[in-house]
């Protein structure tokens, strides 16, 4: 079967070359489904990279987010294509897109919409009415998070967590799937506000965008359209997004495979007993359980996009490093010996063995 990756969110280099059958919306034995699935990925990033040059890794990433019923965070320079992947994702699966550019004169309201108080024409009464913000979508493009206060930053909290929006006195349920992706520039500091922590961790993962190889920087200016989305043609439907998600979520993971993810975690937090030395220099504060969750959901999606129907410790290895990554706050000391949250976590991939005698 083509597969996604061999390594971390990285592609192989199998060509997909016929268009896969759709799971048919009857048939829900997760197994059949699943069967569908590999091809299915394969045919999206090839589809993505007739606009997108080199970011196979990214695609792969908002695939296995999108099946976990999670948000990705997208951290890379100006001009590498991070809004043109989250819009080319969209129209490649048909699902209805929303972009916010976020600002420092945005409010939670811009988000999440607004009461407002109306007059009935049948009826002559005043009556309250929810117009929805764009937060009411399917993918929602969060453009620059960083450059908005925190108080406006949290208004997604709840959407990104419990898939609903509360305003005033009511609660409105997104349509699923409801998925965020974020951009974030890391060099520019000045009218930016550091993302709480708490929010961060509802990422489940962050990515970081790379400037492209010399041939691919080579194909991105020889091949520049004004209209790239142009190319692009819808291969996944929602109809078919949910069904993968719910097969995925039955993609079994043995206790030894849980086991490698709780004691990843754990040897990330300086206060525990099988935390390096190196940790307890380095990190301030640790991954919390969301991450060892969120390194099997992200496992499940990578397994069953590579053909398998169980997750192995070599699924958990090669997604740690996205869903670790803003989940650690580094200490001074780390800061002062030049040691990125990279390769803290690097590092912890090469001493933590994968199976326990």
């Amino acid at each position: 079967m083509s597969k996604i990756d061999d390594s971390p969110l990285e592609r192989s280099a199998s060509r997909h070359a016929a268009k896969p059958e759709a799971p048919s919306g009857q048939d829900m034995d997760p197994a059949a489904v699943l069967e569908a699935l590999p091809d299915k990925a394969q045919v999206v990033i090839n589809e993505v990279a007739k606009v997108v040059v080199g970011q196979t890794a990214a695609v792969a990433a908002v695939l296995y987010a999108l099946l976990s019923r999670g948000h990705c965070l997208f951290v890379g320079v100006p001009g590498l294509a991070k809004t043109l992947l989250v819009r080319s994702m969209a129209r490649v699966m048909k699902l209805k897109f929303a972009r916010i550019q976020f600002t420092p004169d945005l409010m939670p309201a811009d988000i999440t919409g607004t009461a407002i108080l109306q007059m009935d024409a049948a009826t002559q009464q005043r009556r309250i009415s929810f117009a929805p913000g764009p937060v009411f979508t399917q993918m929602l493009l969060a453009d620059e998070i960083n450059r908005t206060p925190p108080k406006t930053q949290a208004a997604l909290l709840e959407a990104m967590q419990e898939k609903t929006v509360t305003v005033a006195e009511g609660t409105h349920q997104l349509e699923e799937p409801f998925i965020v992706l974020a951009t974030q520039n890391p060099i520019e500091q000045e009218g930016t506000y550091p993302l709480p922590e708490a929010q961060l961790d509802r990422f489940l993962f962050q990515v970081s965008i790379e400037y492209p190889g010399l041939e691919d920087e080579r194909r991105i200016v020889a091949e520049h359209s004004f209209t790239p989305l142009d190319k692009l043609q819808t291969v996944l439907s929602r109809e078919e997004i949910l069904l993968f998600r719910e097969a995925v979520a039955n993609v079994p993971a043995a206790p030894n495979v849980v086991d490698y993810a709780v004691r990843l975690c754990r040897a990330t937090r300086p206060g525990d007993a099988s935390a390096p030395p190196y940790i307890k220099e380095w990190v301030r504060w640790g991954a919390s359980p969301r991450a060892s969750q969120h390194m099997i959901l992200a496992g499940r999606a990578r397994a069953a996009c590579q053909g398998r129907f169980n997750v192995a410790c070599e699924d958990v290895a090669a997604v740690a490093l996205p869903v670790l990554r803003h989940r650690l706050v580094r200490t001074f000391r780390a800061e002062a010996d030049e040691k990125t949250t990279d390769d803290i976590i690097n590092r912890v991939l090469g001493d933590v063995p994968r199976s326990v005698e």
